[in-house]
């Protein structure tokens, strides 16, 4: 079944539907939140709210967009109220992220870590609105319209900020391989 289905058959109290739904979505809504504010917590949280959001305004999406849109777009003011309530997310904790799962040598298994562990720095030190363009279209692979729904924004800001975020995460990550060389 396609979103709008489930949409119209949740909005009718159909239970399985709804979970169908949040089946879909729960994970690409946790790992925006999470690449977003550093903290699993947090991201816990945004995922929560955003789905309690969509019991809440479930006859009112399907003329809102796509779902997707809708959602993040949910998660993007969810985000944003963590981090005025709290100005410590976008610290990195260790504890935070699941180690990746790696099937070879110590080596690669080192080298993988630092890889990602020298990604997930380089996207949480980026500016806020740089580092939602990047997560949404990059890293959750939302359409530049989609992305654009759920911040609020025309799509040329989307792009705009996109690419000024790929811009700095590159230079970031040239910065910190240049200082793990020497």
């Amino acid at each position: 079944m396609s979103d709008d289905d489930l949409l119209r058959c949740a909005s009718e109290g159909d239970e399985n539907a709804f979970n169908t739904l949040y089946s879909r979505h729960q994970g690409g809504i946790f790992r925006f939140a999470l690449q977003m504010t550093g903290s699993r917590s947090a991201a816990e949280e945004v995922t929560q709210d955003v789905f309690v959001a969509l019991i809440r305004g479930i006859g009112f999406v399907s003329s809102r967009g796509s779902l997707s849109g809708y959602l993040y777009g949910i998660a993007h003011k969810c985000v944003m109220k963590q981090f005025e309530r709290d100005r410590r997310l976008v610290s990195l904790d260790e504890e935070e992220y699941p180690e990746p799962a790696v099937d070879a040598t110590p080596l690669r298994d080192l080298t993988q870590t630092e890889a990602v562990e020298a990604l997930r720095n380089a996207v949480l030190s980026l500016p806020s609105a740089y580092r939602e363009a990047v997560v949404l279209c990059d890293l959750e692979e939302l359409s530049y319209s989609e992305a654009a729904e759920a911040m609020g924004v025309p799509v040329g800001t989307v792009r705009s900020k996109l690419n000024r975020g790929r811009e700095l995460l590159v230079k970031k990550l040239k910065s910190s391989s240049m200082r793990c060389t020497a």
